[in-house]
């Protein structure tokens, strides 16, 4: 398998004196949405003394601890896919859960394997592709179970393994820790834990534990979701209205009382069960369930009174699926110590973001509110980092990537966006001068939850919210307001402060690159790009393609004035045209993650010629068009894993060479340039093919100096048919 091609500078594995050193190990334990608040180590949990987390915070009692650390895109995959290229969700292109990650671009692990680290990934891994840059993974296909999980496997086959998930990671990575051991490498080990995601399902060893609790209620339980943005009514995630009577509240059955427990999504985990292990269940969930029914049955208990039960019921399910998670924990620290490995290991301990533990009314995450948008940061390095101490400085998935890179002597690429934690662990918490002072956070909405989109900065005092639909400011002060009840964005006092955020937004977007380009948008409000939209669509599903062109008006041309080109050099190769007129890049993402590419997993070639409606519409700046298509790369390369692409410079346009929008195509096409050799891509620049001596675009190729005529046509055909050739078309 090829791995990923970058320039020089970037496979700069280290120092000779680096090398000398024995480098450390690195061990990165991860769960999935576990909330800082379920974690003793944290302070101010509501949690601490009734559900301690002992094995997570051995690593605090040895290490650092890290208060302010957050997610850029609260959501499960986006989340890993920040963790993985150090870059924001819109730079790696896993913005959602719906999309799949580009497991070819620059990742930490590829880069860690040049360093002469062995690695190996284990548990969930949730990003829709095979892991790339790994000697070994074991992962669990989409979400996976809590109950004789299913794993896949580096040869494609999927191995069930008996037990409870949790027990299962941990038993693997104890295997892969005694692997390395013997092996004369440092390794990166990733351990990552399904739990505590929903449905929160414990271990059997568990499923009692804390029946004789009354967990606290959080004080915004019975949020009623006023004084800030009208989105937040809109959620779908509230433990009153949207919990499900099987899935989330473990009743069998339809539901009896859909007013209180929504119908619909049965226990999936109770069906894989073998009859011991649903004899276990049953025992002790059903005298539980049979006494709240029989009090709703009698009208015994209000409205309230059911809303606090299930607050009840989810949140010891929630805690009782975190435990066997912790006891796995501590005996992989238990292994490292045995082994003699522990001097000379740093281990972390992370979640892909926190979690609403009754919050706002909430369960799930994906609002910037604190509660999803912190995730935990615990982190070990013996001899290095003084035990037990604290910091408040900001930090950020993102920077995961630098420091493992400064960790290991390998040279960080300079298009990372995080920066490495090596300097502040070395000073025990304490930042550097230039540390930053504030955070980027961007979520681009899902139809699961209703949770509109939006994104914000935090600064250490105050937190600033856009929701772009309905085109509304939040801000938050976190010193006065901490629980985030009430926005002050309409307040007099606040004007400078409000005026102040909305400018460091704008300049934070720009910092990161957060462009117009790179964030997927619709153009339905047109009827023909809606009709033709669906119209390919239905085409890519009703059929298997070998060649695909991706494109704009230029490329939608083939089924116009280059029809009779199209048909001579095309019309027996399976080809498929997704070209529209008039779009940019952010087009073409929104069009080729809704369904453009549908089925088309066997695809042979893919031809990519997009950007000049970019320099066209508004004189984007090159590098800005540059990262739209190169998210568009990682989207076809991760869609269609057996395609070579064909990405073509921008074709000229402007009469003259001195055309200011032709030296922006030039430009755009010099960063574009960089992609030629990565993972099945081929760069090519065609464009003095419609080109006099002299550089002039003649009116004979392309009569208003942009859109090409039959001639033109066939000098494209003829221009890449050798290439195409080449690949195999």
């Amino acid at each position: 398998m090829q791995l990923p091609i970058r320039p020089l500078a970037c496979l700069a594995i280290a120092t000779s004196a680096a090398f000398a050193a024995e480098r450390p190990n690195i061990l990165f334990l991860f769960s999935d949405d576990h909330a800082c608040q379920a974690i003793s180590a944290y302070p101010g949990g509501i949690l601490d003394d009734l559900a301690p987390t002992p094995s997570i915070d051995r690593i605090a009692k040895d290490g650092l601890l890290f208060e302010n650390s957050f997610c850029t895109n609260s959501i499960c995959g986006p989340s890993r896919a920040s963790i993985l290229t150090g870059k924001h969700s819109h730079l790696n292109g896993f913005l959602d859960n719906g999309t799949q990650f580009d497991g070819y671009q620059q990742t930490f692990p590829v880069l860690l394997q040049e360093a002469g680290y062995r690695t190996a990934m284990i548990g969930k891994w949730h990003l829709g592709t095979n892991p790339v840059g790994f000697d070994h993974w074991e992962v669990l296909p989409g979400q996976g179970s809590y109950y004789n999980p299913d794993l896949k496997q580096m040869d494609g086959e999927l191995k069930r393994y008996p037990g409870h998930c949790n027990d299962v990671v941990t038993d693997i990575a104890l295997d892969q820790l005694k692997k390395s051991k013997d092996s004369d490498k440092p390794f990166m080990i990733m351990a990552q834990y399904k739990a505590p995601h929903r449905n929160w399902s414990p271990a059997l060893r568990h499923v009692n534990l804390f029946d004789d609790v009354t967990f606290p209620e959080p004080d915004s339980l019975f949020d009623d979701y006023s004084n800030r943005s009208e989105s937040l009514k809109g959620q779908t995630m509230s433990i009153k209205n949207d919990m499900y009577w099987g899935h989330d509240m473990k009743f069998h059955g339809e539901s009896a009382y859909p007013e209180y427990f929504a119908k619909g999504l049965p226990n999936g985990e109770y069906r894989r069960m073998t009859d011991e292990q649903k004899a276990a269940w049953d025992a002790a969930y059903e005298p539980l369930n049979k006494e709240i029914l029989a009090k709703i049955e009698a009208g015994e208990v209000t409205d309230k009174e059911v809303l606090q039960w299930k607050y009840q019921r989810y949140i010891k399910d929630y805690l009782r699926s975190i435990r066997s998670m912790d006891e796995g924990i501590g005996k992989i620290l238990d292994e490292l110590e045995a082994s003699g490995l522990a001097d000379n290991t740093i281990v972390i301990y992370s979640s892909d973001q926190g979690f609403y533990l009754g919050e706002h009314g909430w369960y799930d995450k994906r609002w910037m509110f604190e509660e999803s948008f912190k995730m935990p940061f615990i982190i070990r390095w013996p001899g290095v980092i003084k035990p037990g101490t604290t910091t408040k400085s900001l930090i950020q998935n993102i920077d995961y990537a630098p420091t493992f890179l400064e960790v290991a002597g390998a040279e960080i690429p300079s298009d990372i966006q995080g920066k490495s934690l090596v300097p502040m662990l070395k000073e025990s918490g304490k930042e550097p001068a230039d540390w930053r002072d504030k955070l980027y956070y961007r979520y681009y909405g899902e139809a699961v939850h209703s949770v509109a989109a939006h994104d914000g900065i935090r600064t250490d005092r105050y937190k600033l919210m856009y929701f772009p639909e309905t085109e509304e400011y939040n801000l938050f002060d976190l010193v006065n307001d901490p629980q985030e009840m009430k926005s002050v964005h309409d307040d007099p006092a606040m004007a400078q402060i409000f005026a102040e955020m909305k400018n460091e937004l704008v300049a934070t977007r720009d910092e990161y690159r957060a462009s117009t380009a790179v964030i997927p948008v619709d153009r339905n409000q047109e009827d023909w790009w809606k009709k033709r939209q669906k119209a390919k669509n239905k085409q890519a599903a009703e059929a298997k393609h070998d060649l695909i062109f991706i494109g704009d008006s230029i490329t939608q041309g083939w089924e116009g004035k280059g029809k009779a080109v199209w048909e001579k050099f095309y019309g027996d190769r399976k080809a498929l045209n997704l070209g529209f007129s008039g779009d940019r890049t952010e087009h073409v993402l929104y069009r080729l993650d809704r369904g453009n590419l549908r089925g088309q997993q066997n695809a042979k070639a893919a031809v990519i010629m997009i950007g000049t409606n970019n320099t066209g519409h508004s004189q984007q700046d090159p590098v800005e068009t540059a990262d739209g298509i190169s998210r568009i790369v990682s989207i076809v390369r991760a869609r269609c894993p057996k395609a070579q692409i064909l990405l073509l410079g921008v074709f000229p346009r402007g009469e003259q060479p001195d055309h200011p929008m032709r030296k922006l195509n030039v430009e755009i096409n010099k960063l574009i340039a960089k992609h030629d050799g990565t993972e099945r891509v081929h760069f090519l620049d065609i464009g003095e093919t419609f080109l006099d001596e002299n550089g002039v675009l003649p009116t004979s190729v392309m009569p208003d100096s942009l859109h090409l005529n039959e001639e033109s046509y066939q000098l494209w055909a003829e221009a890449i048919e050798p290439k195409l050739k080449e690949l195999g078309l």
